[in-house]
């Protein structure tokens, strides 16, 4: 049995201390806003935060957790942050097919959760390591950059 903080829920579940936390996420929880993309933690659609801070869940065991935190793109709604940053990726439009979106902002939320007002080569750094197929990174650092200037100015 495996208990885990989920989008501030507690849950307990059958799994094996080796399987991915994607798959418990998706196929488990039915949680399918993470989504897979390589299996190997390069492309970043499976991102998700462990306490506060984004990490791959494809290659994550669920039996490495313990007692952190777990933040899907489905747990952000209520966040202050989170509220920005999504009314900032409405405003610039970088989403086309959609699909590497949920992790591209898991990952910029962790960003702007815990660095002050980001450069645009900072955000570039962390952003560094999601593959976009449509390419739309631009609009994506760009609504970030807005996103942080609405954050410091509050």
């Amino acid at each position: 049995m495996i208990v885990l903080i989920v989008n501030k829920q507690r849950i307990e579940l059958e799994a094996p201390d080796d399987m991915p936390l994607l798959w418990v996420l998706r196929d488990l929880r039915g949680l399918i806003g993470t989504k897979y993309g390589c299996g190997k933690g390069l492309c970043g659609s499976c991102t998700v935060l462990l306490d506060g801070k984004a990490v791959h869940s494809c290659i994550l065991p669920v039996g490495s957790i313990g007692k952190k935190e777990i933040t899907t793109i489905e747990g952000i709604g209520d966040d202050l942050v989170a509220q920005k940053l999504l009314a900032a990726w409405k405003e610039t439009e970088p989403t086309q097919c959609g699909y590497c979106q949920p992790g591209q902002i898991m990952t910029a939320l962790a960003l702007l959760k815990n660095t002050n007002k980001p450069s645009k080569n900072e955000i570039v750094q962390v952003m560094t390591g999601h593959i976009c197929r449509c390419g739309t990174y631009q609009r994506i650092y760009k609504a970030i950059q807005i996103a942080a200037d609405i954050i410091e100015d509050e």
